[in-house]
C-alpha cells in the first residue's frame, strides 16, 4: 500500500486524521509480516498462482538442473555414492535392529555427515525391536537325508532345544491349507506358493506361521518371496496374533519348496528335522540420523529426503537399503558441492528399523508431527538403486502436475515419468496425513533376486546407475525445496 502526501488536502482535519489512520494501518501491517515469513500463504489456493507461471519458474532451473547432472554423472562426484556405500557395506557389514553392527553404522554416518560439512547433524533417540537368529539349521530325513537351506523369519520363537521332527504337508495356498486343516495337525506346514508379485506373495512370509498355527501345525517353512532363486533363502519380518500359538517359522529356497511339492504330489512320505534358536530380547535404543541444509528463507519448511540405515542379518545390506540411504546422503552433497542453499530447508534421514516395520520412522512421526504442516514432500528410495525409470509420487492433481514439469528438467538423463504413487513404509505416515510423498522408480527386474538374503551385497550395485539414481533424487529435491510456494495439498 502506498501513501501519496502530494495529493493530500492540507486544510482539513478529518482528511489528516483519515491519513494519519492509514500511515499507522501500514506500519501495523508491516509489523505482522515477519509472523508470516516462510509461511505458504497460498495454502489454502484461495488465490493460487497461475500454472503458467509455475512452470515458467520450473523452466528457470534448467541450468541447475544439467549442473547436477554433469556433476553427478560425468564431473568429480561420479561414483562418489558407490564409492562410500562401498566402504561402509564393506566395514559395517548387515545391519539387524537392536545389533551392534547397526549401532556401529549410526556411530559411522554421524561422524561421515560431519565431516562432509552438512549441517545440524544429529541423532533422535528411539526404540526398536532385538531378535537374533542364533544358530538354526534343517535337515530332511525322509525319504533321503537332504540338508535344506533355511532362513528364520524375524521375530520367529525358537523350536525346543532338541528341535522338532515331524512330518510334511506341503500346500500352494491358504485356501489349500484350510481345506486339509485335518492333515495339517502336528506337521510342518511347507508353503510353495507362486511368486505373483512381492506385495501379493508377501503374505504368505509375514502371516503363514499364524495360519498354520490356527490348523495346529508345530512350524512353518515359506518358499521364498523371490522371482528367481540359486538355492538362496530369502528373510523378511513375520507377525503372531494374540491368543494363536506361536510356532517357528522360516523361509527355504525355492528350489526346496518345489522339491518337496513334487515329492509330496507322488505320495511320498518326507519327514524334515527343524531347529532353530532364535531369541527376543527387549526393544533397543537406537537412533534416527540427521542432517540438513538449512533453507535461506523458508527454514522451518522441509523437503526430506531418505532411506533406512538398518537392514537384514545377511549380505551386507547393500541394495536395501544402501543404495537408497547413500543417494539421499549424495543429494545434499552436490547441492553443497554447487554452493546452493535452496529456499527451505533439505532435511536428510537415515531411519532406523524399518524392516521391522517402519519403527524408528513411527517414532519421528510422532515426534514431528506436530509440524506437519511445514512439510512440503516427504522422499524415501527403498526400491533399488538400479537404472532409474522416474519418480512414484502420491499427492493431488495440481502437485503431480508440477512434479510432472520438475522431471522434465531431467530429459538429459531421459528419466521423466511421474507413476502413480510412491512406496515407502518411512513416509506412509505422512502421506496418509496428506503430506505430498515421493519414491525413486527403478529397474525392479532383478531386485527380488537377492532382496533380504546372502545375495545382497556389493556386487549388485552398479556404480553407473548410482549416479543417475543420485542426480534425479537431488534435481527433484532440490527444486522443490526451492520453489517459491509449496507443493498444493
Amino acid at each position: 500500500m502506498a501513501v501519496t502526501w502530494n495529493n493530500r488536502r492540507t486544510g482539513t482535519s478529518v482528511e489528516n486524521k483519515k491519513e494519519k489512520m492509514k500511515y499507522v494501518f501500514l506500519i501495523f501491517f508491516m509489523n505482522l509480516l515477519p509472523q508470516y515469513a516462510g509461511k505458504s500463504l497460498r495454502r489454502d489456493d484461495s488465490n493460487p498462482k497461475p500454472f503458467e507461471d509455475i512452470k515458467n519458474e520450473i523452466a528457470g532451473y534448467t541450468d541447475v538442473a544439467k549442473a547436477i547432472i554433469d556433476l553427478a554423472v560425468h564431473g568429480k562426484a561420479q561414483n562418489r555414492s558407490y564409492e562410500r556405500l562401498a566402504v561402509f557395506a564393506d566395514t559395517i557389514g548387515p545391519r539387524l535392529s537392536g545389533s551392534k553392527n547397526l549401532d556401529a553404522a549410526i556411530k559411522y554416518m554421524f561422524s561421515a555427515l560431519q565431516e562432509d560439512g552438512l549441517e545440524n547433524v544429529h541423532l533422535e533417540p528411539v526404540k526398536i525391536p532385538h531378535w537374533e537368529r542364533g544358530e538354526e539349521f534343517a535337515m530332511m530325513l525322509e525319504p533321503r537325508n537332504h540338508s535344506i537351506a533355511i532362513l528364520g523369519l524375524g521375530s520367529s520363537v525358537p523350536t525346543p532345544p532338541e528341535g522338532i521332527t515331524a512330518e510334511v504337508i506341503v500346500v500352494a495356498s491358504f485356501d489349500e491349507l484350510h481345506k486339509r486343516a485335518q492333515e495339517a495337525i502336528g506337521k510342518i506346514v511347507v508353503y510353495n506358493e507362486p511368486f505373483i508379485s512381492y506385495g501379493e506373495t508377501v503374505r504368505y512370509r509375514s502371516q503363514g506361521a499364524v495360519e498354520a498355527a490356527k490348523v495346529g501345525a508345530v512350524a512353518s517353512l515359506i518358499r521364498s518371496i523371490a522371482s528367481f532363486s540359486i538355492h538362496s533363502p530369502h528373510t523378511g519380518w513375520q507377525s503372531y496374533q494374540p491368543d494363536v500359538p506361536r510356532i517357528p517359522t522360516a523361509c527355504i529356497s525355492v528350489e526346496d519348496a518345489e522339491m518337496m511339492s513334487r515329492m509330496s504330489l507322488r505320495g511320498t512320505k518326507i519327514v524334515v528335522h527343524l531347529k532353530m534358536g532364535a531369541k527376543t530380547y527387549p526393544d533397543s535404543p537406537s537412533f534416527n540420523t540427521v542432517a540438513e541444509i538449512v533453507g535461506s528463507k523458508y527454514p522451518e519448511q522441509i523437503v526430506l529426503v531418505s532411506g533406512h540405515l538398518d537392514s537384514w542379518d545377511v549380505g551386507q545390506g547393500a541394495m536395501d537399503d544402501g543404495g537408497g540411504a547413500f543417494i539421499s546422503w549424495e543429494a545434499l552433497s552436490l547441492i553443497k558441492d554447487l554452493g546452493l542453499r535452496p529456499k527451505r530447508t533439505l532435511r536428510l534421514v537415515l531411519w532406523t528399523a524399518e524392516e521391522q516395520g517402519g519403527i524408528g520412522a513411527e517414532q519421528y512421526y510422532q515426534l514431528h508431527k506436530e509440524n506437519i504442516s511445514n512439510f512440503d514432500i516427504v522422499m524415501e528410495s527403498d526400491e533399488g538403486t538400479f537404472k532409474p525409470a522416474g519418480l512414484g509420487f502420491t499427492g493431488n492433481a495440481k502437485a503431480r502436475d508440477i512434479v510432472k514439469q520438475i522431471m522434465a528438467l531431467l530429459q538429459p538423463i531421459n528419466v521423466t515419468d511421474v507413476y502413480d504413487n510412491a512406496d515407502g513404509t518411512d513416509i506412509d505416515y505422512w502421506m496418509r496425513d496428506g503430506v505430498p510423498g515421493a519414491s525413486l522408480r527403478d529397474d525392479l527386474s532383478k531386485y527380488f533376486w537377492f532382496h533380504h538374503s546372502q545375495g545382497d551385497t556389493m556386487t549388485v550395485q552398479d556404480p553407473n546407475q548410482m549416479n543417475l539414481c543420485a542426480a534425479v533424487w537431488t534435481v527433484v529435491s532440490y527444486v522443490i525445496a526451492d520453489m517459491e510456494e509449496m507443493l498444493p495439498r
